[in-house]
């Protein structure tokens, strides 16, 4: 190793201290993450003009199958570097190869959603190709962590050979050209064998990921994620400013927009994840697996932002009760995913935050049912961030103090000593 700290001379990868103090996200780590605003927005778009013409099917067959080539590569890029980083040289490129799949991945969004709108087959390659690069740069990562760390040496062989063999599996796919429906029955097999492999590789050895560190990086994209939101507001209220100037429609929709994103950001951060993931530990699989319905529906609310804009544009073939289904129900779908996570990861579900979910879950399908009966489309808006605010204002004056009994509680179990 060299003797300059500049310097990204060759580390050895025998992993992390999982209890390293101030263990915080690199500025690698950073940049990787910025490639995803790229992806979130490219797949939020294109589900808001299928919406918005009225295509939900192939829309929410793309999108889905978008958030989850997107967010799975990225989850796993995550958990290995969050035990494997050695930031020399070589760590770098090979995340450079990754960027560079997820590039490619995200050129592919587009094609794939429109060959779903023709439904004669689905036009996945330039997608999957992307996928795979990605894939097999970090099977190279694992054979390179399986050399350097002895002790962990079978946990690491195990995550390259059974990441190679189902990219086996993703490239016979692009071989095989057939209808819409068989290429996913073929694709949810594959899915399956991805989301095993790291309950697979890690049955008898874990890796020495850092529990603070994962829930920083997980919150990050939550926030970028949230820009996806942001862009919606933008978006929605240019529409309404281009069509009938500044008035209080406009001022109501910028405040409603930004205020849905930043709801959505403070109920996020109510519970500390990184405290929480660090005493349940064992929860880790259902700690990462949990955020995918949470990331992809806080994408979906933005595209639905994008969907308001082209009603508001008169450029949508969608009535309003639509219009507001397709912001209501991917925040129904966070706030859901949210409070199950919330359960999970302390042990015990929490009737004070169980008794808002209902009634976020109650005043969205209010809201719904008012753009149905003719209320403008700005104000019922506003009663999904009415929704927002209550958890917020439930959370700070109750909840908080619940969470913070509860996980000291969990954190004095896990620290007292155990019967001989």
């Amino acid at each position: 190793m060299s003797s300059n700290p500049l310097r990204h001379a060759l580390s050895r990868m025998g992993g992390r201290d999982p209890h390293e103090q101030h263990r915080a996200a690199t500025p690698l780590e950073l940049f990787f993450d910025l490639t995803f605003v790229i992806a979130f927005g490219v797949a939020g778009s294109q589900l808001a003009h299928e919406v918005a013409e009225g295509k939900f099917v192939p829309g929410l067959l793309g999108f889905s199958f978008a958030m989850f080539a997107v967010i799975w590569a990225w989850i796993n890029f995550t958990w290995f570097a969050s035990a494997y980083d050695t930031d020399d040289w070589i760590f770098r490129v090979v995340t450079m190869v990754q960027i560079v799949g997820v590039l490619i991945l995200t050129m592919g969004i587009e094609p794939m959603f429109h060959s779903l709108v023709e439904g004669e087959h689905v036009e996945n390659r330039v997608m999957v190709a992307g996928y795979v690069l990605m894939r097999l740069a970090l099977v190279a990562q694992w054979l390179r962590a399986a050399r350097q760390d002895p002790a962990r040496r079978e946990t690491c062989l195990r995550y390259a050979k059974y990441l190679a063999i189902v990219q086996v599996g993703w490239i016979a796919l692009l071989l095989v050209e057939t209808d819409v429906a068989t290429t996913f029955m073929l694709t949810i097999p594959l899915v399956v064998l991805e989301m095993a492999t790291p309950y697979a590789a890690e049955r008898k050895s874990r890796t020495p990921w850092h529990a603070h560190h994962i829930a920083e990086r997980y919150g990050l994209l939550a926030i970028i994620a949230l820009g996806e939101c942001m862009i919606g507001a933008i978006e929605t209220l240019r529409a309404i400013v281009a069509t009938n100037g500044w008035s209080m429609d406009a001022a109501l929709v910028g405040f409603g927009s930004t205020a849905l994103a930043f709801g959505m950001w403070w109920v996020y951060f109510m519970l500390p994840a990184g405290r929480a993931l660090h005493v349940r530990r064992h929860r880790s699989y259902l700690f990462g697996y949990g955020h995918i319905p949470i990331f992809a529906a806080i994408a979906a609310a933005g595209a639905g932002l994008h969907v308001a804009a082209y009603y508001i544009n008169h450029e949508a073939h969608v009535d309003a009760a639509v219009v507001i289904a397709s912001i209501a129900i991917p925040v129904a779908v966070f706030k859901t995913a949210l409070t199950w996570l919330y359960s999970v990861m302390m042990k015990s579900a929490d009737k004070t935050i169980l008794a808002v979910t209902a009634g976020v879950l109650v005043l969205l399908a209010a809201s719904i049912g008012m753009a149905a009966a003719g209320v403008p489309v700005t104000l019922c808006l506003l009663l999904i961030v009415l929704a927002l605010a209550g958890s917020v204002a439930v959370d700070e004056l109750r909840a908080s103090g619940r969470i913070h009994a509860a996980l000291e509680k969990l954190e004095a179990e896990a620290t007292a000593p155990r019967p001989r």
